[in-house]
């Protein structure tokens, strides 16, 4: 989650520490006789997710409280976690149809780093503080799976609770797979969707073999093998009297009133689902389209702000497709190749827009429009400021343009020839070549009439 500091201490949450063992302190790595701190914007950080997916804060009556999970691991430097069991502080809500059960709060572990005689352990990640949400058994499929993860880390990112990036550890699924309701295996840490998706699938496979052969499914927790595309054991499963949980006695209990429940509520921007309807109801993209756009909440946001600046009235649907395409297609490979964040792009949602109008208006062809979206890159400039900078205004005046069509039939008698010949791709050579020769600014549609009416009146001679 996206706090300062760590669930119970003040060392810092900072995933991007590469050095080992250097973000700790007596109360992290266990030391006896130390005591935690509640990090109240971490309760805060879940609260909100909570509210967001329609969840009841503090459901036991008000109130939440920390408990101990007792079990061994070289990660975990007290021999226990702290974490919540029955008095969660979000019960109930729901995401894509699926059914919560609950979300709580706790505490991270440490990383194992195992070599080929030895372990090493990292504990800069010990006491970082987890958000976990478990579903209702209303999952069918490991397409829906899939989905229900890739919504969740929308949401988490739309509410700016967790970066929620897979490849760097700040979000794994555990599936809990079960044929007909019958014994569950957990699948233990999944990083990507795509292995999310290929071990449950995986497992279902398994299971049923097993029970078409009359073997029983053993409750049990399997890790996905990546390079066998299979899921492995690694444990028995625990029942939650394994853990032997009980009240953690060096926290109090929160208590709802210790909190602006209110005020936490007013922070919860537009969601991915809400945001998906209304951009398709008010810009007229399709559903891949707008899928495209959500995924990012600055992006959508950024998009939102430039469609704003374009002009009513006819056409307005087309010219919002048409900064879409410039959006998602090429300011989005020029920020891909300059390695430039939506944060520091000097390109203001207004001046996009600007450039999408003079494209549709005819003001400047796609060609230039993609020189003078680098410009604007670079500069931050409007794309008029550009093109009066740099002369590039779409030269469309007969008297500019005829003068240099005459000039390209008379160079190029052979295509003049084809064209006669009834070879209608000799004349997209003829305009090219005028297009060439003043850089991409001529009028298109102005210059193939004026080829016309000069090659007709010579038919005619």
């Amino acid at each position: 989650m996206k706090t300062h500091t760590k669930m119970f201490c003040d060392c810092l949450n900072d995933a991007s520490e590469k050095h080992p063992n250097v973000n700790i302190c007596p109360i992290c790595t266990g030391h006896p006789g130390t005591l935690p701190v509640i990090n109240k914007k971490a309760v805060e950080l879940v609260l909100k997710v909570g509210l967001g997916l329609g969840g009841k804060v503090f459901p036991k009556s008000g109130r939440s409280k920390f408990d101990r999970k007792n079990y061994f691991y070289p990660d975990l430097p007290k021999g226990y976690q702290i974490s919540q069991y029955d008095e969660p502080l979000i019960g109930g809500g729901k995401l894509l149809k699926v059914r919560i059960r609950r979300i709580h709060l706790e505490e991270d572990a440490g990383r194992l780093i195992h070599a080929k005689d030895h372990s090493l352990v990292d504990f800069n990640r010990a006491g970082v503080p987890l958000l976990e949400l478990v579903t209702e058994p209303d999952i069918k499929s490991a397409g829906e799976a899939v989905k229900f993860a890739k919504e969740l880390q929308s949401i988490l990112r739309y509410l700016d609770v967790s970066a929620a990036d897979m490849e760097k550890g700040q979000l794994r699924v555990e599936a809990n797979v079960s044929l007909d309701g019958g014994t569950r295996v957990e699948l233990k840490n999944i990083n990507s969707f795509r292995a999310l998706g290929e071990a449950i699938n995986f497992e279902l496979k398994r299971q049923g073999e097993l029970i078409a052969t009359g073997k029983k499914v053993v409750q049990e927790t399997r890790g996905w093998d990546e390079g066998k595309q299979q899921t492995v054991l690694q444990r028995g499963k625990e029942e939650a009297q394994d853990y032997r949980y009980f009240p953690e006695p060096d926290l109090p209990p929160l208590d709802a009133k210790a909190f602006k429940l209110k005020e936490l509520k007013l922070e919860i921007p537009e969601l991915p689902s809400a945001k998906r309807r209304r951009f398709a109801e008010e810009f007229k993209l399709g559903a891949d389209q707008v899928e495209v756009l959500i995924q990012d909440r600055k992006m959508a946001d950024y998009f939102e702000e430039a469609v704003s600046e374009i002009e009513g009235g006819q056409g307005r649907e087309k010219k919002i497709k048409l900064l879409y395409n410039y959006f998602t297609s090429d300011l989005w490979g020029l920020l891909s190749r300059q390695e430039i964040t939506i944060d520091s792009l000097a390109v203001r949602p207004a001046h996009l827009a600007h450039l999408a109008e003079m494209i549709s208006s005819g003001e400047i062809t796609s060609r230039i429009a993609k020189n003078i979206l680098e410009k604007m890159v670079a500069s931050g400039l409007d794309p008029h400021e550009i093109i009066a900078n740099e002369k590039w205004a779409q030269v469309s005046a007969e008297s500019a343009l005829r003068p240099l069509a005459e000039k390209v039939i008379a160079d190029n008698p052979r295509a003049v020839g084809d064209y006669k010949k009834g070879k209608t791709q000799a004349l997209q050579f003829l305009v090219g070549m005028v297009m060439s020769e003043l850089g991409g600014r001529a009028d298109p549609a102005k210059l193939k009439k004026i080829f016309e009416e000069i090659l007709k009146e010579r038919k005619n001679l």
